[in-house]
């Protein structure tokens, strides 16, 4: 799947390392009240939508065009739980329920500025052969809520069509300024590997008020990607 162009060019450019994508269904009735206006739960042709848990370090950020990373916002780690969302342009994005991030200074700017969700977080992720750990421990809001991934990476794989869904996703719906957002952004094929589970803990996606229909999906991973983001658009 491609994406489609930015209209009005770069807004931030950024890459994602060593992320981690774990997944399950969920019924769409069950999450329609998370939704902002204007947006709705996206179901794949198994009548189901999907919910993540995606650990990721952030290693670089620049605004625009720039080939200049920022120093202190640039490289940081998060986690973040999503919901998979359209609209009635089309339009197949994520709504976050929450960021996690152990950059301060990032959560009230992106909080603000779009919309966003961000928490601040005590992060770490340490990697020893072909095993990642994320660790996470929230301090603001709802300080304790926690969450531990261990994963051992295989090998390289083919992405199943719902993998393909579920990973070409093309922007954000956000809520800012009682109105609703379109965050768009574009990125290449995302180049996956298998990943077992080896331990998971996890508060996150309890607190987030969504509820598992089904069994835990297998988990991918992947060395990163870069991916640019366009201006937000507010929805009519």
């Amino acid at each position: 799947m491609d994406p489609p162009p930015l209209v009005g060019g770069v807004y931030l450019d950024q890459s994602w390392a060593d992320l981690t994508f774990v997944h399950w269904p969920v019924e769409p009735e069950t999450v329609e009240h998370l939704f902002p206006r204007w947006t709705r739960p996206d179901v794949f042709c198994d009548g189901l939508t999907y919910v993540a848990l995606v650990p990721f370090t952030m290693s670089r950020t620049a605004i625009g065009g720039s080939v200049f990373a920022l120093p202190y916002f640039g490289r940081f780690l998060e986690t973040n739980i999503r919901l998979y969302s359209t609209d009635d342009a089309g339009r197949h994005g994520v709504l976050f329920c929450s960021l996690e991030t152990a950059r301060l200074a990032v959560v009230p700017v992106v909080r603000l500025g779009m919309g966003v969700p961000y928490t601040w977080a005590r992060m770490r992720t340490t990697r020893s052969g072909d095993r990642i750990t994320y660790d996470s421990v929230r301090r603001w809001p709802r300080r304790g809520l926690r969450s531990h991934l261990t994963i051992a990476i295989g090998e390289p794989v083919a992405p199943t069509p719902l993998e393909v869904w579920l990973t070409a996703r093309w922007g954000a719906h956000t809520r800012k300024g009682g109105r609703t957002w379109w965050v768009p952004n574009t990125h290449g094929p995302w180049p996956l590997r298998s990943a077992q589970v080896v331990d998971l803990a996890d508060d996150l996606l309890s607190a987030s008020g969504v509820r598992p229909a089904g069994d835990r999906m297998r988990a991918l991973y992947s060395p990163g990607v870069r991916t640019q983001f366009g201006r937000p658009v507010a929805l009519a």
